[in-house]
């Protein structure tokens, strides 16, 4: 239990211990009692925490750091008033202590009070030595009130402060995106590059930002630097195939793709890729091996499934087109897009009742696509479930106003449940205007004769 402990700890952690089972009362100095408690708090035994600063804070009720791990405990127990009341009191003790404001920032930070937090941290700002936490903090308060001006400035001031702070550039860059200063992004980090030019962060993201502009060739090599400088970076490698594919060098897209595999787990968007890239390619026997280990690795990879399902749609595989939709429904029910082709599957498969299901569930998750409404009203219409037919072709209208498409297929309707002279009127108002679809031509022959 011991093994992280320095040997000055280690005693009184021990005599603690003991102190505990035997419930005798021991005296402690304040200083081995924070080391007791850090202990207890690194290893999260947070009620044996709570145990020595109550024992702590018996003995020493003044000792302000005492007094400030018991603020941050109740914080972490959500107890955010008792914590406030508590660092009110520290500060009437000891009003020059920068961690009373930092804990107090913290506290109105979670209570979405960003410009009190602001504040807060400006006062730990005047007390500090070591500014670049504070800083860091800073930015991201403005951030949360997405003010990027300023926050962009604190962020700048860290990475200025130190060239490896990646958590503060990453910001930075996000702050530039925001502004759209691309121009400040690229000298920002040309100047870092300058102080550390094996930077493979900094390259990757320089990387990132010329493509965004469409600076292929300056991307290119960003992202190849960013691979002499850690040549097992699977991000720039990605980011590279990614590129590659953009550019049109598509098997050199596919070399860096399978290259990132080989320094990290297998991956699902990137064997997705490669699959499109040997789709791209004509490699169908390899799209569909990159596709399917894709959804193996990731079952909800729904990119990956419907690459898959269009590929079998296009080479008229409608049976095993259908067989990958419904198992990939089984893990992505709510996709619009996924329930669209089984609509689309089933009602080239002639199976109209399935349709019908897949386009009303595609249809309740929010699509309205004139497409999706004409295949429910054209399935309805082949079981002969005229008066059903008739209703969704009325709901249709009223995302579809005035639509010739489904105008006809209302005057069908009405036709086939015997109110033909509304049928004709209908008709007659559109058939200068409509192509009459070719799969339901033959239950309104009478119809388009007039």
């Amino acid at each position: 239990m011991f093994d992280n402990l320095s040997e000055d700890t280690n005693p009184s952690l021990s005599k603690f211990e003991k102190m505990l089972k035997t419930n005798q009362v021991l005296f402690f100095d304040a200083l081995e009692f924070e080391n007791i408690i850090h202990h207890y708090i690194d290893f999260a035994q947070l009620n044996l925490a709570k145990k020595a600063i109550k024992m702590g804070m018996d003995q020493h009720p003044q000792n302000v750091e005492l007094m400030l791990l018991k603020s941050e405990i109740l914080l972490f127990d959500g107890e955010h008033k008792e914590a406030e009341d508590l660092l009110v009191e520290i500060e009437r003790i000891s009003p020059k202590h920068e961690e009373i404001f930092l804990q107090r920032a913290n506290i109105f930070s979670k209570k979405k009070n960003h410009p009190k937090a602001i504040k807060l941290l400006e006062k730990a700002l005047e007390l500090t030595d070591e500014p670049i936490e504070i800083w860091n903090l800073m930015g991201m308060e403005y951030l949360f009130l997405e003010d990027y001006i300023k926050a962009k400035q604190y962020f700048y001031q860290c990475i200025q402060e130190n060239s490896f702070d990646y958590q503060s550039l990453y910001n930075l860059l996000y702050c530039y995106e925001q502004l759209g200063e691309n121009t400040e992004a690229i000298n920002t980090l040309n100047n870092l590059l300058e102080i550390n030019p094996y930077s493979e962060v900094a390259w990757h993201q320089l990387g990132k930002i010329y493509i965004s502009i469409n600076k292929f060739e300056e991307a290119l090599s960003a992202l190849e630097f960013a691979i002499i400088s850690d040549d097992c970076f699977t991000g720039a490698y990605i980011e590279k195939g990614k590129l590659l594919e953009k550019m049109g060098r598509i098997n050199e897209a596919i070399d860096n793709y399978v290259f990132s595999l080989n320094f990290n787990d297998p991956n699902a968007f990137v064997n997705h890729r490669i699959g499109l890239c040997h789709l791209k390619l004509g490699n169908d026997k390899l799209a569909v091996k990159y596709l399917e280990e894709s959804i193996k690795l990731e079952p909800n990879h729904e990119n990956s499934w419907l690459a898959l399902i269009d590929f079998l749609i296009d080479t008229d595989d409608y049976f095993k087109a259908k067989y990958y939709v419904n198992k990939s429904l089984q893990s992505n029910s709510d996709s619009r897009e996924l329930w669209k082709k089984s609509a689309l599957i089933h009602f080239h498969l002639n199976f109209y009742m399935e349709t019908s299901v897949a386009c009303e569930t595609t249809i309740n998750l929010g699509d309205h696509n004139a497409d999706i409404w004409t295949l429910w009203v054209d399935s309805l219409m082949l079981t002969d479930d005229w008066q059903r037919a008739l209703e969704i072709g009325q709901k249709a209208l009223q995302f579809h106003h005035k639509n010739p498409s489904f105008l006809f297929r209302l005057a069908g309707c009405k036709y086939r449940l015997g109110n033909k002279s509304e049928a004709f009127h209908i008709f007659d108002k559109i058939k200068n205007n409509i192509k009459i679809p070719r799969n339901i031509k033959h239950l309104f022959t009478e119809l388009i004769k007039i």
